[in-house]
Order: structure tokens, then C-alpha cells, then sequence
């Protein structure tokens, strides 16, 4: 075969019984692969620094030149050769998409739309086509500052924490990659941040006499100290014989489990019409979802404040520090944790009647006392 080995010779490769691999005489390494059938493709074979060959397809013949596949084959042989990987560079959209199938996907993780949302709002516009490799502490820094001017320092955090797992899933997987996320590179101080409101007893009254659905979700947080969400989707099916059984969504690390619930929250959740599976009933099957601009009903406070004033009272009505916790559904650490396996069932059944007797104390109206004054003889 001439040395001068052009497109005109790769179309003049005729097909045979089995599959073989005819080398290009002007670089080594490089070849044409003709299956059966007649297609062909262009392949390359070199050896990585542990000695180990690896062959690559470069494309179709049908898609490329022969000349388009020696340039694209002395690359590829230059990756293998010194470690790389031999696809090449990966953009950071190609990242972003393998991490969110193989990880947020394959473990069926509940942040896996916001993630999405994030990425396409916030990271993709900016990032989508750069090489993952290429980006830089001073890039990542510049997209915190677009961040925090668009949606504020804690929608900046939260993004620099989904780039930073990109980045860290990557690195775990390609040995000659480091993040250029570094520790201190958080703007936002949750504990700087952190709400300490809770409601007074007059907001506590003031909230009693909310109207409607809302009103009664509002009662029931308090009543229970439960999130308002998972107030809102109680189902009927859910609530036996007094007893609330939360369901665990996917990926929840803990919640209250089964809660006994005071003669009030049961009268709250006994007058609520049944329009569908959920005792707060929304549009069509669903539950209530109305929150948007209810706030304005309030008179100050959001609706996760009634959750802090539900742990406060609990406290207030005496009930110990370690039921409190298990009443509101959070995870316990350490050793109890580990071995302590008991369900609390009756003690979390007194925390609510006392969180019940105290509330109902506080909605009494005070009443003022009367001096009578003594008469001058």
C-alpha cells in the first residue's frame, strides 16, 4: 500500500468475514477499523505510564477525514501516554450531568430538582461550556459575587456548596484533579443569621384567631410541633384511633414517628371537610399548597417560627429537654442514637397534652384585678 495513505484509501477498504484493523503507514498507532458490514471507523491504540494498551474510537469514517483523525489521534495518544484521561477535557455541563445520574439520581435524593434548578439558573449560563479543569479559585469567587448580587449571600453559599460536590465527586474519580474550593470560602454565617423568634402570648392569641384552613394548619403546628408541611399533607389514613402516623419520605433522616395526639388537635383536624385523601385538602387530589401571601395574615412572624414556639412552650409547660426533641422529630446524636431504641410513645403523648394544657392557658383572655379601695371613715 502507497505511503501517501488518503480518503480515496479508506474508502477502497473492502469488507471480510470478521472484523480487522488496518494501519494508517503514516502514523503509527493510528488505524481503520472495517466491520463486516462494510462501516469504518478510526481507531487508536497507545500504552498509559503503567504500560497498560488502550484503544480508543475516534469516530466514523463516514463523519471525519483520515487527516481530521490523525490530528484528533496524535491528541488522544498524547493523553494516554501521559495518564490523562483520553477522552479529553470535560466541560463542566458534562460533569454536572454525570454527577447528577450516578449520584443525585442513583441514590433518588429529594434536593434533586433544586439541584437542577441551581445549576440551570445560576452555574450553567456561566460555566456550562468552560473546561471543568480550567476553572480557578478566582473563577469560582466571581461566581459567588454574581450570586450574592442576583439572589443574595445565602443562595451564593448554597450554590458554592453544589459546585464545591461537582467538584469533590470529580476529584474522587480522576487522581491528578484538586477543587479549587477551599474552607472559608462561605459568606454566609447561619449562626450569625439564625432566627430566635418566637411568638409572645399575644401572637399566640392573635394566631388563634386566624380563619379558614390556614388557621387550623397554624394550630396544628403549634399544637404538634410539626413543619407546616408535614401538617398540610397529613392524610386522613394517617390519623387512627388518636394516633398521627408521619410518614418518612425518601432520603428523611428523622422524624416524630407516631404522635398521640391532644383532645384540641384532634377537634381541629375532626371538623375539616373530606374533599380528598388529605385532611388539609387542595385543588384537584392534592393537598393545601396556598402559602403564597399568607404571611401577610401573620403580623410579623413566618410560619417555621411556630415550630421554635412549639419547642419553647414544651419546655416552658416542664417536659424534659430529650422529649422535646423527639417530639419535634429531631435525629439524636452520639451514643443514645446508636442504642437507645425505645419509641418514647407515651412520653411524647404527655408533652403534647402539656404543650395542649399550656396553650389553652395562654388563650385565656388575662383578667385584670380590681383594687377596691377602703373607705375614709
Amino acid at each position: 500500500m502507497a505511503r501517501n495513505f488518503t480518503d480515496k484509501g479508506v474508502a477502497a477498504l473492502k469488507p471480510r468475514a470478521k472484523l480487522y484493523a488496518h494501519p494508517d503507514p503514516q502514523l503509527p498507532g493510528h488505524y481503520i477499523r472495517v466491520m463486516p458490514t462494510g462501516s469504518k471507523s478510526f481507531v487508536v491504540v497507545a500504552r498509559d505510564l503503567r504500560g497498560k494498551q488502550i484503544w480508543s474510537t475516534l469516530g466514523k469514517a463516514s463523519d471525519m477525514g483520515i487527516e481530521s483523525a490523525r490530528e484528533e489521534a496524535r491528541k488522544v495518544m498524547g493523553r494516554i501516554k501521559a495518564g490523562q484521561d483520553k477522552s479529553g477535557p470535560v466541560d463542566f455541563e458534562t460533569a454536572s450531568e454525570q454527577w447528577l445520574k450516578r449520584h443525585v439520581e442513583a441514590k433518588g435524593l429529594r434536593s434533586d430538582y433544586e439541584y437542577r434548578r441551581m445549576l440551570r439558573k445560576h452555574v450553567l449560563p456561566v460555566w456550562g461550556n468552560r473546561e471543568l479543569e480550567g476553572i480557578r479559585r478566582g473563577d469560582v469567587a466571581l461566581l459567588q459575587d454574581q450570586v450574592e448580587d442576583e439572589a443574595g449571600l445565602r443562595t451564593s453559599d448554597k450554590v458554592l456548596s453544589l459546585v464545591s460536590t461537582i467538584f469533590q465527586w470529580h476529584e474522587m474519580r480522576n487522581e491528578n484533579y484538586v477543587s479549587p474550593v477551599r474552607r472559608g470560602m462561605k459568606r454566609y454565617s447561619s449562626r450569625e443569621h439564625a432566627r430566635a423568634r418566637i411568638l409572645t402570648d399575644d401572637e399566640i392569641r392573635a394566631a388563634w384567631s386566624i380563619p379558614g384552613a390556614y388557621g387550623d394548619i397554624i394550630k396544628l403546628c403549634m399544637l404538634t410541633g410539626q413543619r407546616r408541611q408535614k401538617v398540610a399533607s397529613m392524610r386522613w389514613a394517617d390519623v387512627k384511633d388518636g394516633v398521627w402516623s408521619i410518614p418518612t419520605e425518601a432520603r428523611e433522616k428523622n422524624n416524630a414517628g407516631e404522635l398521640k395526639l391532644p383532645p384540641q388537635a384532634l377537634e381541629i383536624i375532626e371538623r375539616q371537610p373530606r374533599l380528598n385523601l388529605f385532611v388539609f385538602a387542595g385543588r384537584g387530589d392534592s393537598h393545601f399548597k396556598a402559602w403564597k401571601h399568607r404571611d401577610s395574615l401573620n403580623g410579623g412572624w413566618h410560619l417555621h417560627d411556630l415550630r421554635r414556639t412549639a419547642r419553647s412552650l414544651i419546655s416552658r409547660a416542664g417536659v424534659r429537654p430529650d422529649i422535646a426533641e423527639r417530639v419535634l422529630g429531631h435525629a439524636i446524636k452520639g451514643v443514645e442514637a446508636t442504642y437507645d431504641r425505645y419509641s418514647y410513645f407515651e412520653e411524647k403523648a404527655h408533652a403534647l397534652a402539656a404543650l395542649a394544657s399550656l396553650i389553652e392557658n395562654v388563650l385565656q383572655p388575662p383578667t385584670k384585678k380590681v383594687v377596691r379601695l377602703a373607705k375614709r371613715g
